[in-house]
């Protein structure tokens, strides 16, 4: 096992999470326009929720059956993980209920606050828990080996939404983050970020209703 596994990503995924949590709750409280429209249609909440999927999924897919096979004997961490994957599962119904809303022309605006409070609960919760007890038990379970392959999987189902999703990723994060995150691509890929993603990323509204849908 190592007790150095780099978890620079992990964090600047969480806080990224945590970052798009308080822009979503701050619209849906908004009176001056309908927050259904401005979240159906804003970018904002795409890059949300498929950044949300494909890290959830890659850890239920890379990360958890490995440290099951390691923690057999150990029922209390096997429950630690068994938390993990409830948590993971009781957040889509959620998305899928708040998209629901969006297109619920009698009640879903009445319903999407309620919808939105239980996401940031749930998944703010799940968070600080994850931090808490799951990220140290990966320092003293997961191989090496085992975490890189959970990155080059999370890495993989990126795809090429690559040019957005990982300007999201690293908005706000410090010189160090942004390195250490950059630093397994190639160099025309980092060159990219910073000529091309980056400066895009940085000209989208993507919190504004988009009024061409």
């Amino acid at each position: 096992m190592s007790a150095s596994l780099d978890m620079t990503t992990m964090y600047a995924m969480h806080h990224a999470l945590r970052r798009e949590l308080e822009q979503i709750a701050k619209i849906t409280s908004r009176i001056d326009d309908d927050p259904r429209k401005i979240l159906a249609t804003a970018a904002g909440w795409r890059l949300f929720t498929k950044s949300l999927h494909i890290h959830h999924t890659a850890e239920d897919d890379a990360l958890w059956p490995v440290m099951r096979e390691t923690l057999a004997e150990r029922p209390s961490e096997l429950a630690l993980l068994d938390a993990m994957e409830a948590e993971h599962g009781a957040v889509d119904p959620l998305i899928e209920a708040i998209e629901a809303a969006f297109a619920d022309r009698e009640s879903g605006a009445q319903r999407l606050g309620d919808l939105v409070d239980a996401l940031v609960t749930v998944l703010v919760g799940h968070l600080e828990h994850e931090e808490k007890q799951a990220l140290p038990l990966i320092q003293a379970t997961v191989t090496l080996p085992q975490w890189q392959a959970f990155g080059q999987l999370h890495g993989s189902r990126i795809g090429p939404d690559a040019p957005q999703l990982i300007p999201w990723l690293l908005d706000g994060a410090d010189e160090r983050t942004v390195d250490t995150v950059l630093a397994p691509l190639p160099e025309p890929v980092r060159a990219a970020y910073f000529h091309q993603w980056q400066p895009a990323y940085i000209a989208l509204d993507r919190w504004s209703a988009d009024t061409s849908k």
